[in-house]
């Protein structure tokens, strides 16, 4: 399931799709302005975002605009909802980055198909692409991890955890999210297993020097943090 920002200055439409979103399994973060988007993808990429056309401060036509001409977010998934449905309003979203255009009203079970659809095309992508923290380097591909010129030799689990800290970095993972998202909601295990494999993970990381990029968050979990721009 996928993590998706909703950005909508309407605040019923804007509960009323969280809801659908989260009973189909997604994590959901709300915005109602533009700034207040542009501050929650610049804390953390989500896997798609719903944007309106006009929101308070600069429209999201032109917020979706300029997300795709930077290079951190010029891949985000975008759908763009709109009350303005003519040919030209449609075509100029489009073109300006979005991936799909719902006009409103539309119906709910519209919506989920129009997600679903969105988040299937970018999973074949995003299943073999590299993921890089400053000089820290994983090739789902090729199975392999680098620090700069050095190889860290992992775990198949302490491989997977890495993956999913390394696409959210900076982002609070609790014990519970990490056990949904790397070992899977169909599998009973205690969540101190997962304080087992990240100290697995530290001792991996710990011959190239960046174990301590795997922070632990007192009370709420643990995240990956940004490494320094001097790293090596």
């Amino acid at each position: 399931m996928g993590r998706i920002l909703v950005v909508d200055d309407e605040a019923a439409i804007v509960e009323l799709i969280a809801l659908n979103l989260r009973h189909e399994g997604h994590e959901v973060r709300m915005a109602y302005d533009s700034e207040s988007a542009s501050n929650a993808v610049r804390e953390s990429l989500p896997d798609l975002v719903l944007l309106d056309w006009m929101l308070p401060g600069e429209p999201g036509v032109s917020l979706a605009r300029r997300w795709r001409g930077d290079p951190r977010t010029k891949a985000l998934p975008i759908v763009m909802l709109t009350a303005r449905a003519d040919e030209r309003d449609v075509v100029q979203g489009l073109d300006a980055g979005a991936d799909d255009y719902l006009a409103k009203p539309f119906s709910t079970n519209e919506l989920m198909a129009r997600v679903r659809a969105v988040l299937r095309r970018k999973a074949p992508e995003a299943l073999d692409a590299p993921v890089e923290a400053g000089p820290l380097r994983l090739d789902p591909s090729t199975r392999r991890v680098h620090w700069g010129p050095g190889e860290v030799s992992l775990g198949p689990t302490e491989f997977r955890l890495l993956r999913y800290l390394m696409t959210y970095p900076e982002r609070v993972h609790s014990r519970a999210q990490l056990l949904d998202r790397v070992w899977g909601d169909h599998v009973f295990i205690e969540e101190r297993t997962v304080d087992v494999h990240i100290k697995r993970l530290r001792d991996a990381l710990h011959p190239v020097g960046c174990s301590n990029l795997i922070e632990t968050v007192r009370g709420a979990g643990y995240r990956l943090a940004r490494p320094s721009p001097a790293a090596a």
